[in-house]
């Protein structure tokens, strides 16, 4: 059954702006990922979506080629980001069955919630392998049709229809620094980075390169991860955001849809923080007793035992 448009897309956007176009997306079966190539798929392209769990990646494939009629979804599973080789064959079999590679989603990540007196190293080089290194190789084996859409598609002021482009997902927890997310937070500042290494070395070659950075999403993953599900009961939780809500996975998806547009073409090394201006809010996650929840050895000492092993 199809999803509706409203659901993962604004009205603003006109029909086919995407055409011949095809994305690849690492994390492709999140929430967030999947809203992502949703829209883009609705709007002309085809995909090729990766994933660790075969099941979900290729069920979810099915279930985004239902945004256009006549699309073109491949959803590879048994993939894993922290080996270029597994993420290099999913290129050359999308490449094969699809024509070639114009946009990459960056998004596979993994996270929990962790004081550092409870982090142990190899916890967290985990987020570090899969979020930093992850991006490094998705990168890395994509360049190579990134360039050539590039070429093909060069960037300019008046081109509707470029290619070349590459979004890594990331977060806001290294601004300002985030407790129980170090890892996380040293992980996503690498991933801040290499976006703009990437910019500047490729961007004389036609390639942009930028960061969207989600804040608390609703009805996502992440968000029954990491959230705090009695604040969220109490409204206590959206006090902490300007808008005074969470975030849709539609609102991520339109600023997908912005960068891979010709509405973006002169954006690169740029980071598009989506969140409601959530992390400008002083305290951050807890921020309502923080730093109390902090002190004691009931927060930390079970939630550490449980969720540090990876």
């Amino acid at each position: 059954m199809a999803v509706p448009r409203s659901e993962y897309l604004s009205n603003v956007w006109k029909d086919g702006i995407f055409d011949n176009k095809v994305v690849f997306c690492t994390g492709g079966a999140g929430s967030i990922c999947s809203a992502q190539v949703r829209a883009l798929v609705h709007l002309g392209a085809n995909a090729c979506i990766i994933g660790r769990n075969v099941e979900k990646t290729e069920r979810m494939a099915k279930s985004i080629a239902t945004a256009r009629k006549g699309a073109k979804v491949i959803g590879i599973g048994a993939v894993d980001v922290r080996k270029i080789e597994t993420l290099e064959s999913a290129v050359d079999r999308c490449v094969k069955e699809l024509g070639g590679i114009d946009f990459v989603i960056a998004g596979a990540a993994g996270n929990f919630l962790a004081p550092i007196a409870g982090l142990s190293s190899n916890a967290f080089k985990a987020v570090l392998d899969i979020d930093t290194l992850g991006s490094f190789n998705t990168l890395k084996a994509t360049l190579p049709q990134l360039l050539i859409s590039a070429a093909k598609n060069p960037n300019t002021a008046t081109n509707s229809s470029t290619g070349g482009r590459i979004i890594f997902i990331s977060a806001s927890f290294h601004f300002t620094g985030m407790p129980l997310q170090a890892h996380a937070a040293v992980a996503k500042a690498g991933v801040d980075a290499l976006s703009a290494s990437t910019a500047i070395e490729y961007g004389p070659r036609g390639i942009t390169s930028n960061v969207i950075t989600p804040g608390p999403i609703a009805g996502t993953e992440g968000m029954d991860r990491l959230g705090n599900k009695e604040a969220e009961a109490a409204g206590s939780a959206f006090k902490q955001i300007p808008l005074g809500r969470y975030g849709s996975v539609k609102e991520i998806a339109d600023g997908t849809v912005y960068l891979f547009s010709d509405a973006g073409n002169f954006v690169n090394g740029e980071v598009l923080v989506i969140d409601g201006g959530n992390w400008r809010s002083p305290g951050g996650m807890g921020a309502s007793n923080y730093p109390d929840y902090l002190l004691g050895d009931s927060f930390v000492k079970p939630r550490a035992a449980k969720k540090s092993k990876l």
